[in-house]
């Protein structure tokens, strides 16, 4: 049996935005021909998404059993995504190790885990960053390269009064700003809608958190779903509350719906709505702000539709799926040279 050229490592067992990248950097490859292992990910969720594939998926949610499968492969590149995968890889693969960085934080919060970070750092042969933002705050050289998604046709789908929020509901990802955000700016009493889409351990406390702040009645939670391009093509504004997103895909991929999109400013939304001169970006520290802002696109349709052409613009421009993987293909290039 002939083995894979690039194995994808990723230690989980969830299906959140590294995951995604997984499956759509591997299907994009396995298009082209190319032999690909991925291991990890969700055990229901990552076979689905690679169906219909030359794919191979293994389960891998731990970087011991990443190893173990790692052992029998003679891959090209192997290319590990968050540390464990990053040990696994280092440890065990007889090939050039590409590690993409996801998060804007170096290797390791504690003593031992940093004397770990150091260690792969030195044995790791390319680094790819998903943003500047990214790139800025990890140690080592990073090739930055933007996540990129399939080019889409213009929308033909009626746009709701909905403002969506797609992520997970965990602390970091600052859906309770965007529910103080969305009181603030009291379009709920406009006949507008907030609907968000995810799953977490913070629902609970979201859902009391919009009741209390009065805007419970046109507040939605609508739990984890496979079907968010649906969502995206109807939606008339997506929400990306949380100001130092590393990158945020979700707000690539409204760009590429033509959904205008108002986002946190700084971190990686700085670099893709930010690319626009019509880019919304509200003070993540001022709700008040924030609100009025929201509103004040909300209320313009004339508006909304220019800035929506405007983000699906760059998004073919500088953040197409092949865009961002010619420039990953390049490093693996790099490094087996």
């Amino acid at each position: 049996m002939i083995g894979p050229e690039v194995v994808h490592v990723v230690c989980t067992e969830a299906f959140a935005g590294v995951e995604r990248y997984v499956s759509t950097l591997a299907r994009w490859q396995d298009d082209r021909g190319t032999r690909v292992l991925v291991l990890g990910g969700d055990p229901a969720r990552m076979p689905t998404e690679l169906a219909g594939t030359g794919i191979d998926w293994r389960p891998a949610g731990t970087w011991r059993q990443a190893a173990r499968q790692l052992r029998g492969t003679r891959p090209a590149v192997v290319h590990a995504h968050m540390t464990a995968a990053e040990l696994a890889a280092v440890l065990t693969a007889r090939a050039p190790v590409v590690a993409t960085r996801h998060f804007a934080e170096r290797r390791g919060s504690s003593l031992p885990a940093r004397t770990v970070g150091r260690y792969l750092t030195r044995r790791i042969a390319a680094q790819i960053a998903i943003s500047a933002f990214v790139a800025d705050r990890v140690e080592g050289t990073s090739v930055v390269a933007h996540p990129g998604v399939p080019v889409l046709p213009p929308a033909t789908a009626t746009r709701r009064p909905v403002v969506l929020i797609a992520q997970r509901l965990e602390p970091e990802k600052r859906t309770d700003l965007g529910l103080r955000v969305w009181a603030a700016s009291g379009l709920g009493a406009r006949g507008w809608e907030l609907h968000i889409a995810g799953t977490g351990s913070l629902r609970p406390e979201l859902e009391t958190m919009a009741r209390r702040l009065g805007v419970g009645d046109s507040v939605r939670f609508l739990g984890a779903r496979t079907d968010v391009d649906t969502l995206l093509s109807t939606a008339g504004i997506l929400f990306a509350p949380r100001g130092d997103e590393p990158y945020g895909l979700s707000v690539v991929e409204a760009m590429a719906h033509g959904v205008p999109v108002v986002a946190g400013a700084g971190g990686g939304h700085s670099e893709t709505v930010g690319s626009v001169p019509e880019a919304v970006l509200v003070p993540p520290d001022d709700p008040t702000a924030a609100g009025r802002m929201l509103a004040a696109l909300a209320d313009d349709p004339a508006r909304r539709a220019r800035y929506g052409a405007a983000l699906r613009a760059a998004q073919q421009e500088r953040f197409a799926l092949d865009t961002h993987a010619a420039a990953v293909e390049s490093v693996y290039a790099e490094v087996r040279r």
